[in-house]
């Protein structure tokens, strides 16, 4: 299927923010090397019999939200620190792409069987230097159904997934009516999350996960493991329970689904890809620390508020151990997460930004994208049937793990999505692993908690 691009509009908010042209600052945690990556994701819906054109009302929605919105219309610069900040100007607008498609939602079962190449078409793809201008980029794509789809291209400097989830949330109040949105945004990028004065790194596990390496880049890493494909997975309940009963069974101890399940995927993920033994190997994933540091983040916050934890073990490690051990080495990573590990690790940042800080070649990352609020980005015609992430840089790792919400219009929800991607040369044993999982031959070893 080709997706057909019509035009491009440049949607400018809908009255003068500000009066002046001005720079904004980011935070150390918008300004992390890692994040210097566009993240792309596309959400599918499905409208009623003649229902308005979904590019009028999202381009209408657009341009009000823009007004409370608008560092999401500037251009990014980059300073002689070599961090960035933003530059605003009246007159800067978001560029919305209109495209269609000659087949249906049904035909590709709300994107869920739709392949990777198509799935590309629907989100634009800007180059680091056009995300540099146009930190922000939307394509609406409508369906010979008249459903369609909603595709972004977002600057992980200016937020993170829970952020631009609560723009597009007010872009979806403004499309239904409402005169004001409900959660006012709030910037205060040089207030919030700044460096202490002197900056102190008092956690010393960060030095166990960080070093430095100005010849080290993860993502230039990634090129030498040769192609890398995306593939879906389903975690039904009834297997991830009794995956869970067992871990319980052999060690006591109660995980959690992302513990118990991220365990078994970073092991599946290095043993397909036959890494050596003696490799070092890390799990990375992203925190939500807006009610973890002390004061909280206010309500309205929409920059970066995740911050990177990591497990790290030798490939011989990851596989030899017990599942219910390398499962409750993501758990206790968790008590790393206080107010004092995210100021150290922005004191870390500030100390050390211009080093090369890395977390290492062989980093699986994993975010969760099951509690984002995606459900209630309502333009009018419900909340989408279908979300998909398409980034392939996230943390670090260039092969990242979604978990995300199940998807579809119609039935009961039975667990949810695993997107992952992998180096080619990996996905069929990998499958092969997934495949045990689904069918409850988890293969775990009975070996008891002393």
């Amino acid at each position: 299927m080709q997706v057909k691009i019509s035009d491009t509009t440049v949607v400018v908010p809908s009255k003068p923010p500000f009066a002046d042209d001005h720079l904004l600052p980011l935070t150390h945690l918008d300004n992390d090397a890692n994040l210097r990556v566009t993240f792309r994701y596309v959400r599918a819906y499905v409208t009623t019999t003649n229902s308005p054109d979904p590019f009028q009302v999202i381009s209408a929605a657009l341009s009000a939200a823009l007004v409370h919105y608008y560092p999401l219309a500037a251009n990014l610069r980059r300073r002689r620190d070599n961090r960035f900040e933003l530059f605003c100007s009246n007159g800067q607008g978001v560029p919305l792409i209109r495209a269609s498609v000659d087949s249906t939602l049904d035909s590709v079962s709300q994107l869920n069987d739709a392949d990777s190449q198509f799935l590309e078409q629907l989100v634009p793809d800007p180059d680091p230097n056009e995300a540099m201008v146009n930190p922000c980029v939307l394509q609406v794509t409508v369906f010979k159904c008249g459903g369609y789809t909603l595709g972004a291209a977002i600057s992980h400097s200016l937020c993170d997934g829970m952020g631009a989830t609560q723009f597009f949330n007010a872009m979806a109040e403004l499309a239904r009516g409402s005169g004001e949105i409900s959660v006012q945004p709030i910037w205060d990028r040089s207030g919030l999350l700044r460096p202490r004065d002197p900056p102190l790194v008092e956690t010393p596990v960060l030095h166990e996960f960080l070093k430095l390496d100005r010849q080290f880049s993860p993502y230039e890493h990634g090129k030498q493991l040769g192609k890398v494909v995306r593939e879906c997975f389903e975690a039904k309940d009834e297997c991830i329970e009794k995956f869970k009963t067992e871990l319980l069974e052999q060690s006591g101890l109660s995980f959690t689904t992302f513990e118990a399940l991220g365990a078994y995927i970073w092991r599946a993920k290095v043993k397909s890809s036959r890494i050596a033994m003696g490799e070092m190997v890390t799990f990375a994933y992203a925190l939500n620390v807006r009610k973890l540091v002390n004061p909280p983040l206010p309500i309205g916050y929409w920059g970066n508020g995740c911050i990177a934890m990591y497990v790290k073990l030798s490939a011989e490690e990851l596989i030899g151990k017990p599942m219910w051990e390398v499962a409750d080495s993501i758990k206790k990573s968790k008590s790393n997460a206080t107010d004092e590990y995210v100021r150290s690790f922005i004191d870390f940042q500030e100390l050390h930004y211009d080093e090369g800080i890395t977390a290492g070649k062989e980093v699986s990352g994993f975010t969760d994208w099951r509690h984002l609020r995606h459900s209630t980005v309502d333009f009018g015609w419900g909340g989408p049937v279908t979300v998909l992430p398409l980034s392939r840089n996230l943390l670090g790792s260039v092969e990242p793990c979604f978990f995300l919400p199940c998807s579809g219009s119609k039935g009961k929800k039975d667990g949810f999505k695993i997107m992952l991607n992998l180096r080619e040369s990996a996905m069929a044993a990998f499958r092969k692993e997934m495949e045990k999982f689904s069918s409850q031959e988890f293969g775990l070893s009975f070996v008891t908690k002393k």
